[in-house]
């Protein structure tokens, strides 16, 4: 399928039910952006001519219709993980996934034999689920840190640019994994991660790889990817290097009763150790309704990120390994093999009885909404890097679609990730349209938002101090309530542009559990919390993240 063609479900002729085995059509999803034909698949066209030096007030950015999909899916081809491709690809496609990369984790096994086989197998998935965009990725192992997504869009170099990639970089596969205050090759190891995505980004701007794309997974998890180390993996590339994972995979760890009074949705539950980054509290090793506490935290990591004026996108994935309830174990090894000698496990075999398992399959409990203009892996990417992306739990939104305009502009203003320039005392309108859940989700409930959270933060530029974890004018300005609404409907905020540039976010929840803000009720009175230890349901904690729109204030 080229990037011009429509994609299989927004042919007319097709049925809706064939489409999609839970019975919404993605043409119905179309039809309500108003997407369908010349217009989704060249919305990008329709952005009027910026004046001579390019710096006209206000945006246009482009109609689009958002693709669901994972970046974080482990198959038989990571050592600790169990099913094969057609497996998940099968779970995707029930749970209405669009797209989905395999991200194998980094080792021997995988790099001298385990990535051509894997690509041979990825090859059959594309052929076998033409509706589905199937990248082949990698779990880097950043040195000095811990894990990233690696990914690139498919073409004849794609499997050669990531074993080059694990081989030179991998912190795991060069025993260049540490990164403690106390290690002596602490320095040469982060300025290693560093020369990784440099080389990525070359492989990119040479054209030997059309795309390449990168993001930390789970950075809290082991407190070991320090704000200055993030830092620097975005500014060393910033068109590759775009975000991380704004919630972690395994949010099945806490079912109660399933795992261990101990368990923490995420398997957030490590304390900090020698090679931590000693800057963080305690309380960041922890979710915060199962989203990373760089993320949940308002005002936060990720705020102060934010606040120099730079996008970095948030993300979320099932990082599927083991799946809660699944009866499926490893299957044995034939006599004389091991995955280092195959790069591969043997498949696995049906028991009949539940097996230990952290993880949702792709799309059943999280999901990442990517804004697209056309169908295809490099516009998945391209939505990704342009940061036109929200995420929800437990299908707690069927659609949101977020435009920020000038009162005196009639144009369709700019999006997420998207930037918006205006006048001092310019007055906005922030115009947030929610599309409700239409259907139960996987687990048989129907929710409903409870609110909808406008968070803004104020652009200073870069920071002095780069291991700064604060951004001490990010609040929530505004709450609405929208309990007991149904549908599709519009919420019209009021915003005033200041003396200085700002960036706005959305956050939203089910309303089932919520309290005072990491950082204290006047910067955010009804934030995610916590669970206790071993009661984590996820079903009964779900919510919405959007990434930010900036606002450049001329003069500022």
């Amino acid at each position: 399928m080229t990037e011009q063609q429509l994609p299989a479900w927004a042919d007319p002729s097709v049925s809706p039910a064939a489409l999609d085995p839970q019975g919404v059509s993605r043409r119905g999803l179309l039809r309500r952006a108003g997407l369908f034909g010349a217009a989704f698949a060249l919305g990008s066209a329709a952005v009027p001519a910026r004046a001579a030096d390019g710096r006209r007030p206000g945006g246009e950015d482009p109609r689009l219709a958002y693709l669901v999909g994972d970046h974080h899916v482990h198959s038989v081809y990571s050592h600790d993980a169990k099913y094969t491709f057609s497996q998940l690809a099968a779970a995707g496609a029930k749970y209405g996934l669009d797209w989905m990369v395999f991200t194998e984790h980094s080792n021997f096994g995988h790099a001298d034999f385990g990535a051509a086989l894997e690509h041979r197998e990825i090859l059959d998935a594309r052929a076998e689920n033409p509706r589905q965009l199937i990248f082949q990725g990698l779990e880097w192992y950043i040195p000095a840190a811990e894990h990233c997504t690696v990914f690139t869009a498919p073409g004849p170099h794609e499997v050669d640019v990531l074993t080059r990639f694990e081989s030179a970089y991998d912190g795991k596969l060069l025993a260049y994994d540490k990164g403690g205050p106390g290690d002596a090759d602490t320095a040469r190891n982060e300025a290693h991660a560093v020369k990784a995505i440099k080389w990525l980004a070359e492989q990119r701007r040479s054209g030997y790889v059309d795309d390449v794309l990168v993001l930390a997974n789970h950075p809290m998890r082991l407190g070991i990817d320090s704000p200055h180390e993030m830092r620097a993996w975005r500014d060393a590339a910033p068109e590759i290097m775009i975000g991380m994972e704004g919630a972690p995979g395994a949010q099945g760890a806490a079912i109660p009763g399933w795992r261990g009074a101990g368990s923490i949705r995420g398997e957030y539950e490590n304390k900090p150790s020698a090679q931590s980054w000693p800057g963080y509290p305690a309380d960041a090793y922890l979710t915060y309704g199962g989203f990373d506490w760089a993320t949940a935290t308002v005002g936060g990591l990720w705020d102060s990120m934010l606040a120099e004026g730079r996008l970095f996108s948030v993300t979320t994935n099932s990082d599927a390994h083991r799946i809660v309830f699944d009866t499926w174990k490893n299957g044995d090894w034939p006599p004389g093999q091991t995955f280092d000698s195959t790069g591969r496990l043997p498949d696995p075999v049906n028991t009949d009885t539940p097996q230990p398992g952290s993880d949702f399959w792709p799309g059943q409990f999280s999901r990442t909404h990517v804004g697209v203009t056309r169908y295809g892996y490099r516009a998945v990417m391209a939505g990704m890097r342009a940061g036109r992306v929200w995420l929800d739990h437990g299908h707690l939104l069927d659609g949101l679609e977020v435009r920020l305009t000038r009162d005196h502009d009639r144009g369709r203003g700019v999006t997420l990730g998207g930037r918006l320039r205006v006048r001092k005392g310019e007055k906005l309108t922030l115009n947030v349209t929610v599309t409700t859940a239409s259907r139960p989700n996987p687990q048989g409930i129907l929710p409903e938002p409870a609110h909808v959270d406008v968070i803004r933060g104020a652009v200073r530029g870069p920071v002095a101090d780069r291991d700064t974890w604060k951004a001490p004018d990010t609040r929530v300005v505004e709450s609405k309530d929208v309990s007991g609404r149904t549908g599709t409907y519009t919420l019209r905020i009021p915003l005033t542009a200041g003396d200085e540039s700002f960036y706005v976010r959305l956050r939203g929840s089910d309303g089932n559990r919520n309290g005072t803000g990491y950082l204290g009720a006047s910067v955010d009175p009804h934030g995610p919390v916590p669970h206790a230890p071993g009661n984590g349901d996820p079903w009964a904690d779900t919510w919405f993240y959007t990434n930010p729109v900036f606002v450049d204030v001329e003069g500022a």
